[in-house]
């Protein structure tokens, strides 16, 4: 896999290794910003997200990282838009409905397989959460590494080529300038298949079935 480049010029491995270590800490900071902002103690939000205690607790120390699903039933139990778990400084009542995100520029975030640039994050309130996500090469899916979450997503292939498995359907190898949309309600995962730099843009509904 190509090195990962900050600011034009190449990362070592361990200077990649703390920048991962950085996104995760920050992000579980701001998680815990909002938990508290909200008013909910860690077994509140243990109650409403219906994740372990044990597990938001590490989350918010920067010792795991949350996955894509956790994310989103995060932003749903604690009642905001999920970028608000991307930006220390986003003011819940901004009313603009137009912003822009500069190549490069976007809010980064580090799951265990992927890492995300979630882009335009100053609007509030989205319907929908566009990203650009780094794919990482790993073996074969089980079906207990699958996710599901309520809403659809879709996702368009910018370098090297995927695996897209979806419950109930042929596995599909997606190459560079391939699209695919599906139901985010059935259990579903990918994965890079080469060693080069995997990357897709991945655009996925927010919902909130509640309202």
């Amino acid at each position: 896999m190509t090195d990962t480049e900050k600011d034009g010029e190449p990362l070592s491995g361990e200077d990649w290794e703390a920048e991962r270590q950085q996104l995760r800490s920050d992000l579980g900071a701001r998680m815990k910003s909002v938990r508290q902002a909200c008013g909910f103690t860690l077994e509140v939000a243990a109650q409403r997200t219906g994740l372990a205690l044990s597990t938001i607790h590490k989350i918010e120390n920067g010792r795991v990282s949350p996955s894509y699903e956790n994310l989103v039933r995060i932003a749903r139990a604690y009642d905001i838009g999920m970028e608000r778990l991307f930006s220390a400084d986003h003011d819940a009542h901004q009313t603009t409905r137009l912003t822009v995100t500069r190549a490069g520029q976007g809010r980064k975030v580090r799951s265990k397989n992927f890492e995300y640039e979630v882009l335009c994050n100053a609007l509030a309130e989205k319907k929908i959460i566009p990203l650009v996500t780094k794919v990482e090469q790993r073996p074969p899916l089980k079906r207990e590494e699958l996710e599901s979450h309520d809403g659809e997503e879709t996702l368009y292939v910018l370098s090297g080529r995927v695996e897209l498995t979806v419950e109930h359907y042929e596995t599909v190898i997606l190459e560079t300038g391939d699209c695919a949309y599906f139901d985010s309600t059935i259990k579903h995962g990918l994965r890079a298949v080469d060693d080069t730099e995997t990357k897709v843009f991945w655009a996925c509904t927010y919902i909130d079935v509640d309202k």
